[in-house]
């Protein structure tokens, strides 16, 4: 607002005293002090109001407004109640510094002062920053990005003095406003992005607010601009993958006009957030031709020439072949109507960037595909050396959910669950066969244990298994159906239950007792299916090798 706007307010009381060419000065704010230096309070745009209380004698009038000047404040508003007129010594020193001078009637409080120019300038500030957002829109969605999340948070900060940050679901740092000042701790965005998940998987209308540290947030979604309207779709499908804003700011008692004004400033990130995973759809798309020649058993030559094609999108400017590792994600929730692949496939990308690193650019190396309810992430890392030391190299499961297990256990909580096995590396296309099944193997371990989200590496599969990725298919085929074909055919025409009873008999350590006990059978009749296997087998159970070998081929099978 203008200096001149106070004037044609009658009610609060102004009578101008000096300065009538500076009324087109701007109020940005106003302060009440009786400080003799209030500069550490001002910020420059302010209309400065005082009762004269820091004013001893006439000598004190012209270092106050010399102050007042150097912060850039817009103007000073003297009481009369304190000594009736205002002094000729402070109407003189402000026409010397040209700074417009006003005098408040004693009847007017200088709340009534302060809760006109706060009204006003608030207002003023959401129309020009609605403005500026609108016009960010509509040339973000119709040319190149507009500058990402850091330009609008800067615009909350500027405009709104809002300091606002962007965070992924697992509390990663993406963006924040120069006026937010120093990052957010890690610590503070876990714990707001863990309440942004249990507060979405409630069904709480956003925003939803957290006293965290003496600082109250309100946290507002980002959700995808190109998904379905919200409520046509399992809340469970997208929480796992939105942004969210966090201010530093009580939203509960704001107008729906700066609701709106947020809400507005969501959906231009939300267009950020869509260009990126436009961009993403190129690697999406190698992963999952790469995956696709691993699966189907083609030839390493032909899966060589796709990890060339590879290499170059994922680590642009290395010049020797990568190594590769594998990581096998799977979502699963209880009941039956939620698809698992798409919702892994997001978490997983973004679970595999650097806890440390900030912004949407490190996802460029991540090249993640789905395949029902499973998703798998190829990871190229630079070439080891041969004169490497022989410490552990890559990605370490403990180490990926180790910034992510608050925040995604509340996402979680309830009826889901989060299980990711972690490969070795290797440095050729015969060996990414062997990696999938190893990361498989190891998401397998992961989830026969308790909690939410749970992760496993190849350094903990027993050696059995760790071998048995590496097993050609002709080879696995011949073994497993030697071995258990013919016992599949006897259950299949007798209704028998010769495999169960297989597994359970090798499960109990070949325990007679604790296996029929399992089973709820005589030992008598136990007996008589072991004795059948055997027969149809012509395997012993009582010797380690033809136990080690069923117990192989079931595991193969």
């Amino acid at each position: 607002m203008r200096l001149r706007a106070l004037l044609d307010t009658d009610a609060l009381g102004l009578r101008l005293l000096g300065g009538e060419d500076e009324l087109d000065r701007a109020v940005r704010g106003v302060m009440t002090t009786d400080l003799r230096d209030p500069s550490r309070y001002l910020s420059g745009g302010e209309l400065v109001l005082t009762g004269l209380a820091w004013r001893r004698n006439a000598a004190d009038s012209e270092p106050f407004v010399r102050i007042l000047v150097q912060a850039g404040v817009a103007a000073l508003a003297a009481g009369e109640a304190e000594l009736g007129d205002v002094p000729d010594d402070l109407v003189l020193a402000c026409a010397r510094h040209r700074l417009p001078l006003f005098a408040v009637h004693e009847s007017v409080a200088f709340a009534t002062i302060t809760e006109h120019v706060v009204r006003q300038v608030s207002g003023e500030r959401a129309g020009d920053l609605a403005a500026v957002v609108d016009r960010h829109r509509r040339m973000m969605t119709s040319g190149p990005a507009g500058g990402g999340p850091d330009v609008v948070l800067d615009l909350l900060g500027t405009d709104l003095d809002l300091r606002a940050w962007v965070l992924s679901p697992t509390g990663r740092l993406i963006a924040g406003s120069k006026e937010a000042g120093p990052a957010l701790p890690a610590e503070t965005c876990t714990r707001l992005a863990a309440e942004h998940l249990a507060a979405a998987r409630t069904g709480r209308r956003g925003p939803h607010r957290l006293l965290l540290h003496g600082a109250t947030y309100s946290l507002f979604p980002i959700r995808s601009s190109g998904r379905s309207p919200q409520g046509s779709r399992d809340v469970r499908e997208t929480v796992l993958s939105d942004w969210l804003l966090a201010v530093e700011a009580d939203a509960g008692d704001w107008p729906e006009e700066r609701l709106d004004l947020l809400q507005g400033v969501t959906q231009l990130i939300a267009v950020e957030r869509d260009r990126r995973d436009a961009a993403r759809t190129v690697r999406r798309r190698l992963a999952q031709e790469v995956l696709e020649l691993v699966q189907t058993g083609a030839a390493p030559a032909e899966i060589a020439a796709r990890l060339r094609v590879a290499a170059p999108v994922l680590l642009p400017g290395l010049g020797t072949a990568p190594h590769w590792q594998v990581v096998v994600a799977r979502v699963e929730w209880d009941g039956d109507g939620v698809e698992g692949g798409p919702v892994a496939q997001s978490l997983l990308e973004e679970v595999l960037v650097d806890p440390l690193a900030t912004g949407p650019e490190p996802l460029d190396r991540i090249a993640v595909a789905h395949t029902g309810d499973e998703a798998i992430a190829l990871v190229p890392l630079p070439a080891v050396s041969s004169e490497h030391d022989g410490s552990e190299t890559g990605l370490l499961a403990d180490a990926l959910l180790q910034s992510v297990r608050e925040p995604l256990s509340a996402g979680l909580d309830g009826d889901g669950r989060l299980t990711l096995g972690v490969s070795a590396a290797v440095h050729s296309a015969e060996g990414l066969r062997g990696a999938l099944e190893e990361a498989r193997h190891a998401r397998r371990v992961a989830a026969a244990r308790p909690g939410r989200v749970c992760a496993a590496g190849h350094q903990e599969l027993a050696s059995h298994v760790l071998l048995l990725p590496f097993v050609p298919d002709d080879v696995r085929r011949a073994f497993t159906a030697r071995l258990l074909d013919p016992l599949k055919d006897y259950d299949r025409r007798h209704r028998a239950e010769l495999i169960p009873t297989l597994e359970a008999f090798l499960d109990s350590d070949g325990s007679w007792t604790r296996c029929a006990t399992r089973l709820h059978l005589h030992v008598n009749t136990l007996r008589y299916r072991v004795g059948r296997i055997e027969q149809l087998t012509g395997r012993d159970l009582s010797r380690l090798e033809d136990k080690l070998d069923f117990f192989l081929a079931l595991r193969m099978s």
